[in-house]
């Protein structure tokens, strides 16, 4: 994962990810500096007119847009650029060692405490092996994380003090359910630290960072933790989301480039997380988490399988 440096950066280029700017072709990305602003959609046919329109916003991924074709225009080509080489994902992990062997290899549980565990979980048919050797075998539960962190070659981290309100704006309320992702802290506003209960994401990880525009680091929670934390949360005041139900791509951006019309953001974005494709709009510009959840809005769009 990449590190971001903290030398200064151009004030047009620090307010979009640099996945997003790297993956818009030259000419859509945005020209304002200048005596006039110029219309980020490279295929823009209004020349000089635009400059008779009032209208400094929306903005879609740092481009300014002179109208609403325009802007759809431009949300088409990143639906385009989000849903391109999709393909089924019948195994988002492959384990590397078993974890069971993995806790015998470093002598921390014994045969029989292992053979008695996975006699359980197959007997129930449910449950994860650690949570059997913690609740039958008397295993503590800070050694079966610190297990899967070795499996996943992942920081375990523990949860003494948790500000839910604080990270709430993090990531849509929908997200913390479907993806089991619980957004801890940020450490000098370009690091966020994304917590998991068993085994990270780093797909949506990965769609996280490009959205907030910072570096994210996937972590993992002991399991009493990290339920008690993740309860907790769901009753932190999380933005505005709306949330949409369309049959193709052309009424993905369609609808998508309405919301953005409507909102007026001063700043928005679109990335894939898995299944959904999330659009988020500031209203107020702010680095990393926003610091409070009216400062955003989001809309959270499903798509089928291709």
């Amino acid at each position: 994962m990449p590190v971001l440096d903290s030398q200064p950066q151009d004030p047009n280029s620090a307010s979009r990810p640099a996945a997003a700017r790297e993956a818009m072709p030259e000419q859509a990305q945005p020209v304002r500096g200048g005596f006039f602003p110029s219309c980020s959609n490279p295929e823009c046919a209004t020349g000089w007119m635009h400059l008779l329109r009032s209208r400094s916003v929306p903005i879609f991924e740092g481009g300014w847009s002179c109208s609403a074709g325009c802007t759809e225009r431009r949300v088409e080509a990143a639906v385009r650029r989000e849903l391109e080489g999709r393909s089924p994902e019948t195994r988002l992990y492959q384990h590397r060692i078993p974890l069971g062997l993995l806790m015998l290899e470093q002598r921390w549980i014994d045969a029989g405490q292992l053979r008695r565990a996975l006699e359980a979980q197959r007997s129930s048919g449910e449950g994860r092996l650690g949570s059997w050797l913690v609740r039958q075998e008397g295993v503590s539960e800070q050694l079966v994380a610190r297990a899967l962190g070795l499996q996943w070659s992942c920081p375990v981290v523990s949860l003494p003090f948790h500000d839910r309100e604080a990270m709430a704006s993090a990531l849509p309320r929908l997200f913390l359910d479907a993806f089991g992702a619980l957004p801890l802290r940020m450490a000098t506003r370009r690091l966020l630290y994304l917590g998991f209960e068993d085994r990270p994401d780093p797909v949506v990880a990965l769609g996280v960072e490009r959205m907030l525009d910072v570096r994210v680091e996937p972590v993992l929670v002991p399991d009493s933790e990290f339920r008690a934390a993740h309860s907790q949360m769901l009753s932190a005041p999380f933005p505005r989301v709306e949330l949409l139900e369309v049959s193709s791509e052309a009424q993905v951006a369609r609808a998508l480039s309405r919301v953005v019309e409507k909102v007026k953001p001063v700043e928005s974005r679109l990335v894939r997380m898995r299944d959904f494709l999330w659009l988020r709009m500031w209203r107020r510009l702010s680095a990393g988490v926003p610091a409070d959840a009216a400062q955003v809005e989001d809309v959270v769009c499903a798509i089928g399988r291709p």
